[in-house]
């Protein structure tokens, strides 16, 4: 009985199939059906008035006819069972300016199902945002990002209850008060970077108030006040970000550390001061960026075991102490960033073990020791993650290992400005990974030979002046590498040496510095590069000429002859980007060209000790950036013109050692306040020093000595206060000298009279005790 009843009977088998066969049935007709519904008629009404009110030069919305379904638009999701319009997606990826622009037509408002509306991108410059969004009450999503609205956020935005994400950031937008989120329960994510919030003094508590809340982004809202303690109830958020704002004065609020799921920390920027909290509730903390504050503090222990941890960046503050061992718990750390503080003690052997670390940088501190005691052994994990490692300026010592050739990804290496020595280690040719190797400026040693280089493949940055390296190659070297940037400033590349052809065969050299390196020969008639660097060597012939996009030139201390009128008066380009340009100390001749209306980017200008001749040409005047100019030591005659009171930017003058005539310009002290330095001894200047000279209240150095003026010394000289700089004691009865030296020089190489205690009463006592009292020191030669 039991085995007979547990069978099925035709019956109930034949009943299966027709229940399987009815409902197969009602799903088709039911899909056939949907197929066939259509959004609304009103809604795609509203959508067509909409795409009218706006322009579209991108074509975004082409699909919008009015003879297909609107469901079928680009840009338009329907619900599949009603066909009602659920999301509006017509953001735009390109520029602002490409967007769409226009206004925003209250039409949207007949969306009544309308659950995501995302106008990010556009071009609504000009705009404010219209009030009626805050009608949508079923929105769920809003976005309008980056559209160029402007304006006051219209509060009943908080009438969107549903709401879950918002996005504000980079328009033009300003909050009065945030209140209006308080109504805003669901809200997830809310994002107002680049807005005015200045003045809604009461943020951290209305978003205290936003119990679904995960990620809050404030960056760049001119922030200016938090609550040092509240409640916390935001117990959810996993994003905060308040960088970029101006805390002043303000120590970091505790109750941020007390956010427990807190993944994402980004106070870069924010002007906070003091110490960093010593009791930290964030133990799931990602990534946290302090950096670019006023923080006067250690680093605080509880950072080193949030084993969470992928990214760290402390720079830019004063952070002090040492680098705790408890580094290495740190095992999900892929960047660290410590630079720019005042760390002390050595580098821990135990940062060389973490094994995801791709950035490191400890750049700028007072770390000491010697590098092989911190990466003399490193963990393979480590030799094969790392991409970036920054160590200059500090105070490192001691010689590179060789297994500083084993990173297997190794990108960049900066050491300089250390005190490193002893021979660069052969390996690094191994590092085929390498694109830039920064080492200048340390007391490494010996001889770089064709091996150093052997991998090096993706080099483009070479950099490595003020050492006492030895380059030994074949003359046949070809290099495997191109090079961008080269510094081998004060190398030695052997006795006589021209222009190596390796270096020939570099073709994207945009920086390149030879000083010192003893090279003779002659350089190429144009030269490409950004930055040329040649000074101090045995170059000779005329000095080449340049492209428009050289920024920086300097052939000083060379043997260069001829003249500069190729150089400057070129007529190939328009103008020029030039910016420093100096040939002081070259066997330069012929006169000073008329041709600089080319160069009115030009702010460094030397060509002193030369054989120069002519006048001080009236273009000039188009030097407006000018700040430094050197033409001392030439053969150039004439006056000071007129025309360069239009130099209101320099700060040194040196026209020394010339044979020019008249008289100091009166305009030099009613145009050119900024002057710090006015040289212009031996010359054949005359007559009386104008009185107008003691308006230049930055003067420190002042030089008129060896010329021929006349009358008598202005009574205003002790106006010159900025010649007065703090020196040691030892020098007092040497600066005391100051005023008779002043007094000789000007009574017998010039002829200005005077007695200083019967025209100047009590100054001669009074600066004689100024000078004592403040260790100062003058300089003025009359």
């Amino acid at each position: 009985m039991m085995m007979s009843a547990s069978k099925p009977t035709h019956a109930t088998f034949y009943f299966f199939l027709i229940f399987i066969s009815m409902s197969t049935f009602s799903f088709s007709y039911s899909m056939r059906n949907n197929a066939n519904i259509l959004c609304p008629e009103i809604e795609k009404e509203s959508l067509l008035s909409f795409k009218q009110s706006l322009e579209d030069p991108l074509n975004q919305l082409s699909s919008w006819d009015s003879e297909v379904d609107c469901c079928k638009w680009q840009g338009v999701v329907c619900n599949n069972l009603t066909g009602h319009v659920h999301q509006l997606h017509v953001g735009s990826n390109r520029s602002e300016s490409e967007g769409l622009s226009g206004k925003i037509n209250p039409s949207l408002l007949n969306l009544k199902h309308l659950r995501y509306l995302d106008l990010s991108g556009n071009n609504f410059s000009g705009e404010s945002i219209p009030s009626f969004i805050g009608s949508l009450t079923n929105l769920e999503f809003l976005d309008l990002a980056a559209a160029g609205f402007y304006g006051k956020i219209p509060h009943n935005i908080g009438n969107l209850s549903s709401l879950c994400t918002l996005h504000l950031e980079y328009n033009w937008l300003e909050g009065d008060s945030l209140e209006w989120l308080s109504g805003l329960s669901k809200l997830e994510y809310l994002n107002m970077n680049v807005s005015d919030l200045s003045k809604a003094t009461n943020w951290a508590q209305v978003i205290n108030s936003l119990p679904s809340l995960l990620q809050l982004h404030f960056s760049s809202c001119q922030l200016g006040f938090v609550a040092s303690s509240i409640d916390v109830n935001i117990t959810s958020i996993t994003h905060l970000d308040l960088s970029y704002n101006s805390f002043s004065q303000r120590a970091i609020p505790r109750w941020i550390f007390k956010l427990q799921n807190l993944e994402y920390l980004d106070l870069s920027f924010a002007r906070f001061v003091g110490p960093i909290p010593t009791i930290s509730n964030a133990t799931k903390l990602q990534h946290i960026d302090l950096s670019s504050n006023y923080f006067d503090t250690s680093i605080p222990d509880w950072l080193y075991f949030c084993r969470e941890l992928d990214f760290v960046s402390f720079g830019y503050n004063s952070i002090h102490g040492t680098i705790s061992n408890a580094i290495e718990n740190l095992t999900s750390l892929s960047s660290l960033d410590l630079s720019s503080n005042k760390l002390s003690g050595r580098i821990p052997r135990e940062i060389a073990k973490l094994c995801r670390i791709r950035y490191l940088d400890l750049s700028w501190n007072e770390l000491q020791g010697e590098i092989s005691d911190s990466f003399g052994d490193m963990s393979e994990c480590f030799l094969g993650s790392l991409e970036s490692l920054y160590l200059q300026n500090n105070n490192l010592s001691g010689h590179l290992t060789s297994q500083f050739g084993e990173f297997k990804n190794l990108r960049i290496l900066v050491l300089r400005e250390n005190s490193l020595n002893g021979a660069i280690p052969v390996s690094i040719g191994k590092l085929s990974s390498l694109e830039e190797l920064y080492i200048e400026d340390n007391k490494l040693d010996g001889v770089v030979s064709e091996s150093h280089f052997t991998n090096l493949t993706k080099l483009v940055t070479l950099s490595a002046s003020k050492n006492h390296l030895t380059l030994n190659v074949s003359s046949n070297w070809s290099p495997s590498f191109q090079l961008g940037i080269l510094e081998i400033r004060s190398w030695n590349l052997g006795v006589g040496s021209k222009i190596p052809s390796w270096l020939q065969k570099q073709k994207y050299i945009r920086h390149l510095d030879l000083y010192g390196t003893g090279i003779t020969g002659k350089i190429p008639e144009q030269v490409h590069c950004e930055n040329l660097y040649l000074s101090s060597n045995k170059f000779s012939g005329s000095v080449p000429r340049i492209t428009d996009g050289m920024n920086e030139l300097d052939l000083s201390n060379n043997s260069f002859s001829g003249g500069i009128s190729h150089l400057l008066c070129d007529t190939t380009y328009e103008t020029f980007l030039l910016f420093f340009l100096n040939l002081g100390e070259n066997q330069l001749s012929g006169e000073l060209p008329d041709c600089w209306l080319k160069f009115s980017s030009l702010g460094y200008l030397n060509i002193g000790n030369n054989n120069i001749s002519g006048s001080i040409p009236n273009s000039i005047r188009f030097l407006t950036y000018l700040w430094s100019l050197n033409l001392g030591g030439n053969k150039i005659s004439g006056q000071v013109p007129l025309s360069m009171r239009n130099c209101t930017e320099l700060v040194k003058i040196d026209l020394a050692d010339n044979d020019l005539d008249g008289s100091i310009p009166t305009w030099m002290g009613t145009s050119l306040f900024q002057l710090q330095i006015l040289i212009l001894h031996s010359n054949k200047l005359s007559n009386e020093i104008p009185t107008e000279i003691c308006n230049l209240n930055s003067l420190q150095i002042l030089d008129l000595a060896d010329n021929q003026f006349s009358g008598r010394i202005p009574r205003c000289v002790y106006n010159f206060t900025a010649m007065a700089t703090k020196r040691s004691k030892i020098n007092n009865i040497l600066e005391i000298l100051f005023l008779v030296i002043l007094h000789i020089m000007g009574i017998f190489w010039n002829s200005l009279t005077t007695n200083f205690q019967d025209e100047y009463p009590g100054l001669f006592t009074t600066t004689l005790q100024w000078l004592q009292k403040e260790e100062c020191r003058i300089t003025i030669f009359l």
